[in-house]
């Protein structure tokens, strides 16, 4: 049946361990508790906040609280339309695992005739895009370029210690909360996969004694599947997505290091005139450097 495929929108959502005590949350309970189902009418729109492949994104109020969020809106025909029905539903499901300060919480989700909603976290300080794009010659300092891509590494391997495939890191996808911390957005492009983190331990010297420079264990946790989708955003694709050999979780790396230079330097290493051209330059094109930052 077709309100079938939206049944997981219409699913409980509650809270996990490292935001249960929000305001946002105690707003969202304080609701729940007298027996009600979060929908749309709780909440007063304020402003559209940006569009995506899958939907729209407002600023919204939930009413009587002064509490904002983030909503993504997504309409059920133009998914069934273009065949994005799965999307909303790995996005619906990855949105409700997470549990981290860089990532977005899910407060509620719900659906109406025509749409199915998330409430997530609405981040006062815009997209690192904008940010960077108001920077003089559109570059960070080399001091800032660390901070955020420190945060974005910590983001990518919670997200890969799930299973996740991010598949979408790009400056307009990282968001900055008000304390400036930052928040890995999107994950209707995101894959699930099993993964078995592990902790792997350096054998000892030959001695009796632990040496002090003994190496501490290592922690692992790399999703092992790889996918076939051609998917990202031409400038941060990696090669093996262009080539359809198969990628697995080493893309969000391949972005990272794209996201770097980008920050540093004020553009991507491999943008062509055109896509086609991206894409050559990505598969042959030598990686360099300016001899200067701008």
């Amino acid at each position: 049946r077709p309100e079938d495929l939206w049944a997981l929108h219409s699913q409980p959502v509650f809270p996990r361990p490292h935001k249960r005590h929000s305001s946002s949350w105690l707003a969202i309970q304080k609701i729940t508790s007298r027996g009600e189902k979060i929908g749309l009418h709780h909440f007063k729109p304020i402003k559209p906040l940006g569009c995506g492949d899958t939907g729209s994104v407002h600023l919204v109020e939930l009413k009587g609280t002064g509490e904002l969020f983030a909503m993504k809106a997504m309409e059920k025909s133009m998914m069934l339309n273009r065949n994005k029905v799965h999307r909303a539903c790995v996005e619906r499901e990855i949105s409700s695992l997470l549990d981290h300060p860089f990532l977005p919480s899910l407060y509620s989700s719900f659906q109406t005739p025509t749409h199915v909603c998330l409430i997530t976290d609405f981040c006062p300080g815009g997209e690192l895009f904008n940010l960077l794009d108001k920077q003089p010659m559109k570059l960070f300092k080399e001091e800032s370029a660390r901070f955020y891509a420190a945060e974005v590494v910590i983001g990518l391997e919670y997200l890969h210690c799930l299973g996740i495939i991010y598949r979408d890191l790009k400056p307009e996808n990282i968001l900055l909360q008000k304390d400036g911390h930052v928040v890995l957005t999107d994950f209707d492009l995101s894959f699930m996969t099993p993964c078995k983190p592990q902790v792997l331990k350096h054998p000892l010297p030959n001695k009796r004694r632990r040496s002090r420079n003994q190496p501490p264990p290592t922690f692992v946790a790399e999703p092992s599947t790889q996918s076939n989708s051609f998917v990202g955003t031409e400038e941060y694709i990696a090669p093996e997505i262009i080539t359809g050999a198969g990628h697995s979780s080493a893309i969000d790396w391949w972005a990272l290091g794209i996201l770097l230079y980008e920050m540093l330097y004020g553009r991507t290493p491999f943008r062509g005139k055109n896509r086609q051209k991206t894409f050559s330059n990505i598969l042959h094109k030598d990686l360099s450097f300016p001899s200067s930052i701008p």
